[in-house]
């Protein structure tokens, strides 16, 4: 059995796919994962689950998104061993206290390394990023409110989609993944 995290991109935003939690955790119990818990209102779930394919969980519950609650959303899933890699990894962490500064864009997969040389880090200044693998980090000095760097738009040239969280949020996500 394996501590998973599920993140659904764009849920509960300006009105728009509204997935409420507890439809979200009746919905992964439905598909025979165990001890769910939801994150926010944002489309974050933890759950415990026998199968053991991160891709495969993606697609089955986006597929039962789409197929129980007529949501088109997409959907990706986390190892706790990978998303405590994430935490580990990320090279911004020391850069600033303010954990409301600092976010994760989770990717797809891994974008192409052409296409991110492409896309100029001064433009976005004093805002900063670094993709390492399937990741980008990401550092908003003054806030991710009025930047230019949004992750979705500015890598979508990539082929790959993102769905970001905040530092607090995934930290979150982790000491509730790690409880049993």
């Amino acid at each position: 059995m394996t501590r998973y995290i599920a993140l659904v991109r764009g849920v509960n935003v300006g009105g728009h796919n509204k997935l409420p939690m507890a439809e979200f955790r009746k919905l992964l119990s439905g598909l025979n994962h165990t001890d769910v818990t939801t994150y926010l209102q944002s489309g974050n779930a933890v759950f415990t689950s026998t199968k053991r394919s991160p891709a495969k969980l993606s697609a089955e519950i986006q597929a039962a998104l789409g197929d129980r609650l007529s949501l088109d959303v997409r959907t990706l899933v986390l190892s706790i061993d990978r998303l405590r890699q994430i935490i580990d990894n990320n090279p911004m962490a020391r850069d600033d206290e303010d954990p409301t500064h600092l976010y994760v864009a989770f990717l797809s997969g891994k974008p192409d390394a052409a296409a991110i040389r492409q896309v100029d880090p001064a433009k976005f200044a004093p805002d900063r990023f670094e993709v390492i693998g399937d990741v980008i980090y990401l550092h908003y000095p003054k806030g991710m409110g009025k930047s230019k760097l949004d992750p979705g738009s500015v890598f979508a040239k990539t082929g790959i989609w993102a769905t970001a969280r905040n530092w607090r949020t995934v930290n979150q996500l982790a000491a509730l993944a790690s409880q049993s």
